[in-house]
């Protein structure tokens, strides 16, 4: 399928059906930061793109600076932590735009800190830790369930999970490599999401839909307090996996660099 910009003037809130050819991508938490710079990516490749936001104000803000760069989006209001807003955010692409071909599962917390950004293991509080695994896990399941079905009529579906490389098990035991402080509530969520993953991977072998883990890096964003690499560069990676070709590579896990051991 050709990747081409829709042709007929939308209005950014609400949205019309796209032309045909043209291909739309989701991305979770994408009013700001990194799902921001996603989004924008994937509009300057010609997807139509569906901004995902918890907070309505700010997707429709997003979308407004999105269609002011000549992007087509629309804003999705989805809070990946609550069933019925994910099962209506289907509903909604499905109307606005008959269809889905990618989706990015870029939402997520970091939780509370410390200093230093630590999260001491021996004193974590067990409902902060469920409300980070309900958005880092279960938020990126409850989005992937309810737009298979739309992702299984694409003839070219993609799916990108943003995990970290502090989800690495082999690093994050070996001493000889850094991984940056203990962070015992935020990084078990990228550990556990890159099993999902592999999981989604072997259920949907003979499939058309890839399905890869993508490693930012530390990037400079709200999440980290402006510390990092510039946002342009860390989406590098997850817009080249939301774009691979047919027949590419499915199940890895990988930054800029290449993969990275599980």
């Amino acid at each position: 399928m050709t990747e081409t910009k829709a042709t007929t003037e939308t209005k950014a809130t609400t949205g019309t059906k796209a032309t045909t050819g043209t291909k739309t991508a989701l991305v979770t938490g994408a009013n700001k930061g990194l799902g921001y710079e996603i989004a924008a990516g994937l509009g300057a490749k010609g997807y139509r793109v569906a901004v995902g936001a918890r907070d309505a104000a700010r997707g429709e803000a997003a979308v407004k600076t999105l269609y002011a760069a000549g992007v087509d989006a629309f804003a999705v209001p989805l809070d990946v932590t609550d069933d019925r807003s994910v099962t209506e955010a289907a509903q909604l692409i499905e109307r606005t735009a008959g269809g889905l071909d990618v989706l990015v599962n870029n939402a997520g917390i970091a939780g509370e800190t410390g200093p230093g950004w630590e999260q001491d293991p021996t004193t974590l509080d067990l409902d902060a830790v469920r409300q980070v695994v309900d958005t880092n896990v279960y938020g990126v399941i409850r989005v992937t369930n309810a737009m298979l079905p739309l992702l299984r009529r694409s003839p070219s579906p993609r799916i990108v999970n943003i995990s970290s490389s502090v989800g690495s098990l082999t690093w994050q035991s070996d001493p000889e490599v850094n991984v940056g402080p203990i962070m015992a509530a935020y990084s078990p969520t990228k550990t556990y999401l890159n099993a999902v993953t592999v999981h989604y991977v072997r259920q949907l072998a003979g499939t058309d839909i890839l399905i890869n883990t993508a490693c930012p890096g530390l990037v400079a964003t709200d999440f980290t307090g402006g510390v990092g690499r510039p946002v342009q560069e860390a989406a590098a990676t997850p817009i080249r996996l939301a774009t691979l070709p047919d027949g590419g590579p499915t199940g890895t896990f990988v930054n800029d660099d290449g993969s990275i051991p599980w």
